[in-house]
């Protein structure tokens, strides 16, 4: 059957044939043909003959259980997705169900309208994969990926993905700070069947305890002091689309108990209503933390964590993909300025020699940095504020060291020598060398008559450097 001339086709396999009819009228009504079995051995010879869109079948069959049949489906029928009907509260049959291949479940009994939602997110999943490269050259090759590199680490990153987006099941995202768990969770969302629908990101550490409940699941007007009026939660933000907790290991303890009812029950109360609505969200975590040392410790729900650990994609750091810096920096560059911005071999040298402990996020501060110090639209290592092969240790966001040259006549060597030699160390090394950074500044300020042009020569630094110390160290001319 091809899916462009013809009907989608649903088999549905359950031995309760009362419960088959349902399943049957409803499938119909919306527009699909159907064909119902009523073991596994029936399923298989159905299989064997048509191709289905969707099967969906019931965890208890007469000739064996479904996760069977997920496994067949998944092994023989790769393009077709298998999704499960799971008996009332058997949410860990439903996770297992998930981590086998299964695309989602549905609960008994069943409500339609979750099933409706079920079927024609399988049916946009086709049109999706119908949509996608035909090629296994093109398969391999992601132009507009969120994730930039072509080492081997981040090819399997992004096949991976490309499975993980044929799914609706939970997936959590682990990796360093800075290694990009928010990208891929947007590129999994994008090349879902879900990619038409929102995307919305929470990070749950930042969220205050006592407004944690009224932020994901909304309220009503009046519910507490100040509620003027009914406001939507992240869930009903995220409605039909996927949303993504950042920092979940964060989360108190008393909110991911109502964290996992949400996403069991797949409904939510909002903040001083009395009846549960329902939502259909995709839910996709992400943590640097060790989620199962959490647990062990304490700190975090054993059953909400394999509710959300069903899948799990590492995202590696860039310390184990140095030969995507040149990528990377291109990209970030092409990010960073609308003129054409080139890196010197030496500079990308220099970078490929960094371990890189704030990952992608680190690699783009730098660049930043150096963007505003390069001179002719090219950087050079200079302009990077590293030394060999190693990063000069600065905080990100406020200090540049600058290595001082011995070009500077008069220069303050009593000062240096008083400031070295003194007995005590300093309270604070980077205030140290910001007042020994500010002397050299303001003497070759006084010797070019603040000449600012001249003083960056006599310091062998660039003009934009040395008035970014400038404004920095709030020097007066």
């Amino acid at each position: 059957m091809s899916a462009t001339n013809a009907c989608p086709r649903i088999l549905v396999v359950d031995d309760e044939a009362h419960l088959r009819e349902l399943l049957e009228i409803t499938l119909i009504k919306m527009g699909l043909d159907v064909d119902s079995a009523e073991n596994i051995s029936h399923a298989r010879s159905y299989l064997a003959k048509k191709t289905y869109s969707l099967v969906l079948t019931d965890m208890r069959l007469p000739d064996g259980s479904g996760m069977e049949l997920v496994a067949e489906v998944n092994a023989l029928y790769k393009s077709t997705p298998i999704a499960v009907i799971t008996a009332f509260g058997s949410a860990d049959n439903a996770v297992v169900a998930l981590k086998a291949g299964a695309f989602d479940y549905v609960s008994k009994p069943v409500a339609l309208d979750q099933l409706r939602k079920l079927v024609r997110s399988a049916l946009d999943m086709n049109e999706v994969a119908l949509k996608g490269p035909q090629t296994p050259e093109a398969a391999q090759v992601i132009p507009d990926s969120f994730l930039i590199g072509r080492s081997a680490g981040m090819q399997a990153v992004r096949e991976q993905i490309s499975r993980l987006a044929r799914s609706m099941a939970p997936v959590i995202i682990t990796g360093e700070s800075g290694s990009g768990k928010e990208l891929a969770a947007r590129e999994i969302h994008c090349r879902s069947a879900r990619a038409n629908k929102p995307f919305i990101a929470v990070n749950c550490g930042a969220i205050p305890e006592t407004l944690m409940e009224a932020e994901f699941f909304g309220y009503r007007k009046g519910a507490f002091t100040g509620a003027a009026d009914d406001r939507e939660g992240f869930f009903q933000a995220a409605n039909g689309g996927t949303l993504m907790l950042d920092e979940v290991a964060d989360l108190p303890l008393a909110m991911q108990v109502k964290l996992l009812r949400a996403i069991q029950e797949r409904s939510i109360r909002k903040v001083g209503a009395t009846a549960e609505e329902a939502v259909d969200v995709r839910i996709i975590s992400a943590t640097h933390q060790n989620l199962s040392t959490c647990v062990a410790e304490g700190r975090f729900r054993q059953d909400l964590y394999y509710r959300l650990n069903v899948i799990e994609l590492h995202l590696p750091p860039l310390r184990e993909r140095l030969e995507d810096i040149a990528d990377l920096s291109a990209a970030i560059l092409n990010k960073l300025s609308t003129d054409t911005i080139h890196i010197s071999d030496a500079a990308l040298h220099a970078l490929s020699g960094y371990d890189f402990p704030g990952n992608v996020r680190e690699l783009e501060n730098i660049l930043e940095r150096a963007l505003a110090f390069a001179n002719d639209s090219c950087i050079q290592v200079v302009d990077l504020a590293m030394r060999g092969k190693q990063k000069i240790d600065y905080p990100l966001q406020d200090d540049v060291v600058i290595t001082m040259p011995e070009r500077i006549e008069n220069a303050p060597q009593p000062l240096i020598s008083n400031l070295l030699s003194s007995a005590e160390l300093p309270c604070s090394l980077p205030a140290f060398l910001e007042s020994i950074e500010a002397e050299m500044i303001r003497r070759a300020l006084l010797q070019t008559n603040n000449n600012r042009t001249q003083a960056a020569e006599l310091l062998g630094i660039s003009f934009r450097q040395l008035r970014y110390q400038i404004q920095k160290l709030k020097i007066q001319e």
